[in-house]
């Protein structure tokens, strides 16, 4: 199955389907994805604003979900940022907080007010 996202008029991932490999001449990226849109061009009565996504993440940064950004420039699906203060990594369009994640094998949840990383401790 060859993935496809369907963009709104900002880029933002508003449906994720699946296409048949029959529908994409079982072709690799990119070949694949001109027949892809315009297989899906034809079933939803012309909106052409599609993409092909990786769900292995073999192109394209990231596999598309629901919310996320395509960037044109970055050819990159990016998630929703999940806080102000983080960072995107354009090398691989995931983001980053401005404090490293201790490793020390413990849990960690982010403290956006504090910018600090607080441990998850038993209850």
């Amino acid at each position: 199955m060859a993935s496809f996202v369907k963009l709104d008029d900002k880029n933002v991932v508003i449906d994720v389907i699946s296409v048949s490999n029959d529908v994409v001449n079982n072709l690799p990226f990119p070949e694949s994805e001109p027949l892809g849109v315009l297989f899906l061009s034809q079933v939803y009565d012309g909106y052409a604003n599609w993409k092909q996504a990786s769900y292995n993440s073999n192109f394209r940064k990231n596999f598309a979900g629901i919310d996320y950004t395509y960037d044109a420039t970055l050819d990159a699906f990016i998630a929703p940022k999940p806080y102000p203060s983080w960072l995107l990594n354009t090398d691989t369009c995931q983001w980053k907080a401005p404090v490293p994640y201790p490793n020390d094998g413990n849990n960690y949840y982010w403290n956006e007010e504090a910018q600090q990383w607080v441990e998850i401790t038993g209850a």
